[in-house]
């Protein structure tokens, strides 16, 4: 949970305070709308961010944990999907990599503690 937190961290204080960089890094088109809509998605990073920090004591195979887990695994699991059949417009962008693999490792992860034998109470 601490290292999902801290992954959606960086991407959101990045995406809120960088968006014309960001945008600029990718080669999208600027304008105020896809600025709002970088910013908008930091701000719901950073609040993911919260919410795992906050949660990263907690047992997520509980049923008290097990919705976060699953908007976890909701959020990494579409985010990687929707990257990895993106990547291949973009394969010289380090930043894109960088994020997909992120969002691919942590996808598993939450899969795996979820649905798998994930990491149990000591």
């Amino acid at each position: 949970m601490s290292s999902s937190a801290a992954f959606l961290a960086a991407l959101g204080l990045s995406a809120s305070f960088l968006p014309r960089e960001i945008l600029a890094q990718t080669e999208a088109a600027g304008g105020w709308v896809p600025e709002l809509a970088v910013q908008l998605a930091g701000a719901a990073w950073i609040a993911f961010a919260l919410v795992n920090w906050s949660a990263r004591g907690t047992l997520l195979g509980g049923i008290y944990g097990r919705p976060i887990g699953m908007g976890n695994f909701a959020h990494f699991a579409i985010g990687a999907i929707t990257l990895m059949k993106n990547v291949s417009n973009a394969p010289d962008c380090w930043m894109l990599l960088t994020v997909t693999a992120g969002y691919t490792a942590l996808a598993a992860w939450f899969g795996y503690t979820l649905f798998g034998s994930g990491p149990k109470k000591p």
